[in-house]
């Protein structure tokens, strides 16, 4: 018998897609509700901007999806 490679299915690909999608929400999650690595007396108006390009991006994504319209 032959070792031959195996092939990827599209379904196969497609949940490994989807298990990466979800650790980087997860990431993304937990980034979040550590305040984005800063500290209260740290904020500025640059963390404030930061933030709101971070929804932005994500909002590109929904909107991508179908979740929200886009601009």
């Amino acid at each position: 018998m032959q070792n031959r490679p195996t092939k990827q299915t599209a379904l196969e690909a497609y949940a490994a897609a989807l298990a990466e999608m979800r650790d980087t929400l997860a990431a993304l999650t937990a980034h979040a509700d550590d305040h984005l690595g800063t500290t209260p007396e740290e904020i500025h108006w640059g963390h404030v901007g930061s933030a709101n390009h971070v929804n932005d991006l994500l909002g590109e994504i929904a909107g991508f999806l179908g979740l929200r319209e886009q601009d």
